[in-house]
């Protein structure tokens, strides 16, 4: 059987590209370590990869989340704290002033305290964060909660209870902020028993300052209350969230082990067929050569 020139040349042309293209796939799959390097190698593997990287992706977000909430609840908790126990001073002072033995001039001395705490509270409750918005005015944040009215005593809530939600998990999403609404009628009325106090001659076991400081000490003792549930609450969301973070780094784990176990190549197996198409392509080119240089004359 003859085989014509153009033939031979397309066969050892058509053999020594493909030994040459596996060559240099096994090669780029050694050196990245992926036994796919396009889609074609294996359809089927590379949409599992796929999905799981877009689940890794949609996990890691979350977890990212989870870490940004985390923070916001840690200095929400703080500012509250803070307020507790600027509470927790008036609270005393005012069981001080409530002493009957406590002389006008006891009383006038003080207001110069309980100002300073009043200034504090107010403070805490219209703290700004570092982007300048307020954030205990709900989703107001850019009004100021807490504002003093006209009459120089009165303060009023400027913002809402309504909650900022961020998503930190397939249909699970947690409030990151919290209002202080109630603190204003408690700083009113703090404030009225400031100017009683300041301008009082009477002792405090005398009406109506009697009346005043003791309403003033339940006002205190029920705005504790709140703020201390607040921060109850904050703690909780932080257990909620430790575990739920837990479980999404068990998901991710178990993600980047499935893509290494799809993706990832066997260096054995690659070394080996490494070697035979290097063996194959060497023994092509020996065959192409020496074919190549025989003639009829050779066999005459």
């Amino acid at each position: 059987m003859r085989i014509a020139t153009t033939q031979y040349q397309a066969t050892m042309g058509r053999s020594l590209e493909l030994n040459q293209t596996m060559v240099s796939r096994l090669t780029e799959q050694m050196a990245t370590g992926n036994k796919i390097t396009v889609p074609s190698d294996d359809p089927i593997t590379n949409v599992r990869i796929s999905r799981l990287n877009r689940e890794e992706a949609i996990v890691s977000q979350y977890r990212e989340n989870i870490g940004a909430v985390k923070i916001r609840l840690a200095k929400n908790e703080t500012y509250l704290t803070g307020m507790v126990n600027d509470l927790g001073a008036v609270h005393d002072q005012m069981v001080w002033a409530a002493d009957g033995s406590n002389t006008p001039d006891d009383l006038h001395a003080m207001v110069g305290s309980l100002e300073a705490l009043r200034d504090s509270i107010l403070y805490s409750a219209n703290t700004r964060d570092q982007e300048g918005k307020y954030i205990f005015s709900g989703t107001e944040t850019t009004k100021q909660p807490i504002v003093l009215a006209a009459d120089g005593v009165s303060y009023a809530y400027a913002g809402n209870t309504k909650e900022q939600k961020v998503v930190v998990g397939n249909g699970i999403t947690q409030a990151v902020n919290v209002d202080v609404s109630g603190v204003e009628a408690l700083l009113t009325n703090l404030n009225k028993t400031i100017e009683a106090l300041r301008t009082t001659t009477t002792r405090s076991s005398d009406e109506p300052l009697k009346s005043m400081i003791s309403g003033t000490m339940d006002t205190i003792q029920a705005g504790q209350d709140a703020l201390a549930g607040k921060i109850a609450k904050f703690g909780g969301a932080q257990t909620v969230l430790g575990t739920l973070d837990s479980n999404h780094a068990n998901v991710s784990l178990s993600n980047n082990t499935a893509r290494h176990d799809l993706s990832a190549l066997d260096y054995g197996v690659a070394s080996t067929e490494l070697a035979g198409y290097n063996m194959a392509l060497q023994a092509s080119y020996q065959s192409y050569s020496k074919i190549s240089n025989l003639s009829l004359f050779n066999v005459l």
